[in-house]
């Protein structure tokens, strides 16, 4: 059985793994810290595939930033780690074939394959956490875009230039609907900035009047997301993961999205993949689908 050796990059940890053609884990998942530096990270990389490259059929990187259509490069800038990262030379990195996707996309992916949207043609993945990701799936395919930058879930809410995004511009979905946004949603409802995204899932969970507003506040500008990709995409299901979704109703969402769009009424599920399923993902795309 082919196996490929997976590696997430994130701006703070770096995860890596040996996973099966079936999208199994194989073999002790390693972490580390992401380095400072873009040399220091390619050292990094460099030990993590000596040390395992001969037990693979391929390299296989889940990694921060938008990914080219080629699967061997980064495209433009990433501001979560080192400057210099979307150079790095991945090919260069081992002798063996390296295939590289956004990660995102390869967690959309192990959720087509074998989690929460195993069997639907037609998927929406949404990460919310500190920010918020996005993969799509459409006719059973993931959806690029015509460089491999599709998927970045910065379109706007509204227009009076509320909140500033990560991104360099003003209300983006992600500076709502992701944890970043519960937290300034807390701050502009109590009026005071001493509030912690904790603070508000205890006190909701508790039955506090004032964090249940803003909750329910978060929970609506995710609907209104959803309703928007609803009707652009018209999915079969949106899998909402990462650290945020287990607090989300996802029953709430899924029933009033669907009163409200004018395409087919879709699901709205968790994600079932696990706290891996980048890694899962890219490495069942490189060895079924990318090389």
């Amino acid at each position: 059985m082919k196996k490929a050796l997976a590696i997430d990059v994130g701006g703070t940890k770096i995860y890596n793994t040996i996973i099966d053609e079936n999208g199994k884990i194989v073999s002790d998942v390693e972490k580390h810290h992401t380095p400072k530096t873009f040399e220091e990270i390619k050292e990094l990389f460099s030990e993590i595939i000596k040390k395992h490259e001969n037990e693979v059929d391929v390299i296989a990187f889940a990694t921060c930033g938008a990914v080219n259509n080629k699967n061997d490069g980064i495209l433009g800038s990433t501001g979560n780690i080192a400057e210099g990262y979307p150079s790095m030379n991945f090919k260069g990195l081992s002798s063996k074939p390296v295939f590289v996707e956004n990660d995102a996309n390869a967690a959309a992916w192990a959720e087509h394959i074998i989690g929460a949207s195993k069997g639907m043609p037609y998927s929406v993945m949404l990460t919310l956490g500190t920010g918020v990701g996005g993969g799509i799936i459409l006719d059973n395919k993931l959806y690029k875009g015509k460089n491999g930058a599709a998927g970045e879930m910065h379109f706007k809410m509204r227009d009076d230039k509320h909140r500033k995004c990560t991104c360099g511009s003003w209300d983006c979905f992600e500076a709502y609907a992701s944890g970043t946004g519960l937290k300034l949603t807390a701050e502009e409802i109590l009026g005071r900035e001493d509030v912690t995204t904790y603070d508000v899932i205890q006190g909701m969970q508790s039955g506090d009047v004032k964090m249940t507003e803003v909750f329910n506040k978060w929970q609506d500008d995710i609907l209104n997301g959803l309703i928007g990709l609803a009707n652009i995409f018209d999915p079969d299901v949106f899998v909402l993961s990462g650290s945020m979704a287990e607090f989300v109703n996802v029953e709430y969402l899924e029933t009033e999205m669907n009163s409200q769009i004018v395409t087919t009424p879709a699901k709205v599920v968790t994600a079932q993949a696990g706290n891996y399923s980048g890694m899962i993902g890219a490495a069942l795309l490189a060895l079924n689908v990318g090389i």
